[in-house]
């Protein structure tokens, strides 16, 4: 289990470390270009949904407490990459099974 931290420790969400690798994959190439947007996650102890704007200026950390690297599932990415483009942001979708990222890679 890792931890997202927005701006202060105090907004950090629990993300499990794998899903956390993406979302910071798809957050660092969204500040990267400039492009601002909102993340929406529900909170894992049934407090509700926390919605962060996501902008280049506000210190976000990545805190993973599991040393190994996950294998990146690209399509994953790509989903999350959408979404964080559309009109209600980015959110942590389920992961798409290892034949859908086959069969898209194979195409």
């Amino acid at each position: 289990m890792g931890r997202f931290i927005y701006d202060t420790v105090a907004n950090g969400v629990d993300i499990e470390d794998r899903t956390l690798a993406h979302l910071r994959i798809v957050v660092m190439n969204k500040l990267r270009r400039g492009e601002s947007f909102m993340f929406d996650v529900e909170m894992g102890d049934g407090s509700g949904r926390r919605s962060f704007w996501m902008h280049s200026s506000v210190p976000l950390q990545f805190h993973f407490y599991g040393s190994r690297q996950p294998r990146i599932n690209r399509v994953w990415v790509e989903e999350m990459m959408l979404a964080a483009g559309g009109p209600n942001g980015l959110w942590i979708m389920p992961e798409p099974s290892e034949e859908a990222a086959t069969a898209v890679a194979e195409e």
